[in-house]
């Protein structure tokens, strides 16, 4: 297995003729980590210093979802349909148990995996991201519109805007983050995700925002590390306070001075809670 996720080759899983595409590092043996990813995200959007810094201890798995990036098939509109494709996933690659991280909306669908699938759930770590019937949701479309003409017309990317804050501290950290995104140093880049399934993501967001009964998280009895930016302007940061009082076996981290790509711009901070949280 590669040691680095930059050095990680891309394969398949076929799951009733759907290709699945996913990515595996780190130590082999013990509870997979397995990454779910937040909106417009495929493979290559995930930070290698996070990946790599869990993969020290742990065996980390990061897939595409249906109809994202390399994955097959059409990108469904809800959050419990991407929360089926994530179970078939796991068990299409053989998998028991896993401890899940889920960033955004992967956050939204690492929730509902674990009151679905609570047998097949040990951890997990959910980041920057909101119970249902949170607040923010269902403007992601906007944000994420306005983020990208903000970044057309400075010369930037729109994660300058949508994960970072406007302090020197958090852009420098920006720029630094795209770089280790830069750093793939194989060929097989994921596919971008397409518009439609931009939509589609858009689309789950907004109903999961306009779901009224967050209730099913009192049955999520498995620990669960919370963390945020400060200023979270995708799914504001009140949403991951709310998540952490819903969850009965919760423990919250809030990281100064960063916005919704918090577990980014403090991926060591990031790193050590959550193999702390982890090795228990």
């Amino acid at each position: 297995m590669a040691v680095s996720y930059k050095d990680t080759p891309t394969t398949t899983v076929d799951i009733d003729g759907v290709p699945f595409a996913y990515r595996e590092v780190g130590t082999e043996g013990g509870v997979p980590v397995v990454f779910l990813h937040h909106l417009t995200a495929v493979l290559d959007d995930w930070d290698p210093a996070v990946i790599d810094g869990l993969a020290s201890e742990r065996h980390v798995i990061a897939f595409d979802n249906r109809g994202v990036g390399g994955s097959g098939g059409t990108t469904p509109d809800n959050v419990d349909a991407m929360a089926d494709d994530a179970v078939a996933f796991l068990e299409a690659i053989g998998l028991d148990t896993v401890d899940l991280v889920g960033f955004s909306l992967g956050g939204m669908v690492a929730q509902v995996v674990a009151q679905k699938r609570p047998d097949l759930v040990r951890r997990l770590v959910l980041a920057g991201t909101g119970p249902a019937g949170g607040k923010g949701g269902a403007n992601a479309g906007a944000v994420l519109q306005s983020a990208v003409q903000q970044a057309s017309a400075q010369g930037k990317h729109p994660k300058h805007f949508l994960f970072f804050s406007p302090t020197p501290t958090s852009q420098a950290a920006a720029d630094a983050f795209l770089g280790r995104l830069d750093g793939r140093t194989l060929q097989d880049r994921d596919t971008p995700v397409t518009n439609e399934s931009i939509g589609a993501q858009v689309t789950a967001l907004a109903k999961w925002e306009q779901g009224t009964s967050p209730a099913g998280l009192a049955t999520v009895t498995q620990p669960v590390l919370v963390v945020n930016g400060d200023e979270d302007i995708m799914l504001p940061t009140i949403n991951s306070f709310e998540l952490a009082q819903l969850l009965p076996n919760a423990q919250l981290s809030i990281y100064p001075d960063s916005g919704h790509g918090g577990i980014f711009q403090h991926h060591d901070l990031f790193v050590q809670q959550t193999l702390g949280f982890l090795r228990h």
